[in-house]
């Protein structure tokens, strides 16, 4: 009985010997894929770095040569202004590109440091606001600012510009000629509001699902075959997120889309 037993335990131990040094193999292989998928993710990382900071180049120098171009719209007939505003739009979508991926791979990277501040932000966006006008006019939509004289909010100012870039060229760009977009600040109980207001087409329900997540693709098309990353409203996400704040979409077929950010109000 005593040397079944024995038999028995040995080949116990062999089986969970045999086990161990599975699961050791097993570890191992893990640990290299891990590896591997790390090196890979960081040399994703440096190529998107690498790209966009050398594009970011050629399109701000095309943007500057519009510009300049513009002031003399006298020496150019009516087709070669509509050229120029097509060439205008690219830059501008390229810049909007290149900025998106960089600010992606800098909150991948925790790179964008929070510096919270005392900001008067109805100030502040009825100046940032005035970047848009152009852009707005080219398309035909008037773009509207409803705030209060004064409202201080504690926010990162490269944040809020951030935020207020991404959801206000979302509303230009899913705008028909001819509509409003309307820029609000409202002071609540416990927060200052920002709402984008536009009278674009509205997002599904389906679609709502997928908001403020990477790289998706609405249903609904830019009206002026501006191009778009589906990355704006994750960076919007993230960066109201870092400032304590929240972001929604109220929105229906037809009746367009409200973009709403909360801001923690200064005492």
């Amino acid at each position: 009985m005593q040397v079944r037993a024995y038999y028995i335990l040995k080949n116990q131990n062999r089986v969970i010997q045999k086990q161990s040094d599975e699961i050791v193999r097993q570890n191992t292989e893990l640990a290299i894929q891990n590896q591997m998928l790390y090196e890979a993710n960081l040399e994703r990382q440096q190529v998107i770095g690498v790209v966009s900071h050398d594009l970011k180049g050629p399109f701000n120098r095309i943007f500057a040569l519009v510009q300049l171009m513009k002031l003399s719209k006298e020496k150019f007939s009516d087709e070669q202004q509509e050229y120029l505003k097509k060439i205008n739009q690219i830059s501008i979508d390229g810049l909007s590109m290149v900025s998106n991926l960089l600010d992606t791979r800098e909150l991948d990277e925790n790179q964008t440091a929070f510096k919270p501040e005392p900001v008067d932000v109805a100030v502040h966006l009825a100046a940032h606001v005035k970047n848009y006008v152009g852009l707005a006019e080219q398309k035909n939509i008037t773009i509207q600012v409803q705030s209060p004289e004064s409202l201080k909010a504690i926010v990162d100012v490269s944040y809020l510009n951030r935020i207020a870039e991404n959801l206000i060229s979302n509303a230009l760009k899913f705008s028909s000629p001819g509509k409003n977009v309307v820029v609000s600040l409202k002071d609540s109980v416990d927060a200052a509001v920002l709402s984008i207001k536009d009278e674009g087409p509205g997002i599904s329900v389906e679609d709502q699902n997928k908001l403020f997540k990477r790289f998706q693709k609405l249903s609904a098309k830019p009206t002026g075959g501006e191009s778009s990353t589906g990355l704006g409203l994750s960076i919007v996400k993230t960066l109201t997120e870092k400032m304590g704040g929240k972001v929604w979409c109220e929105s229906e077929l037809g009746k367009g889309a409200t973009f709403s950010v909360t801001l923690r109000k200064a005492p």
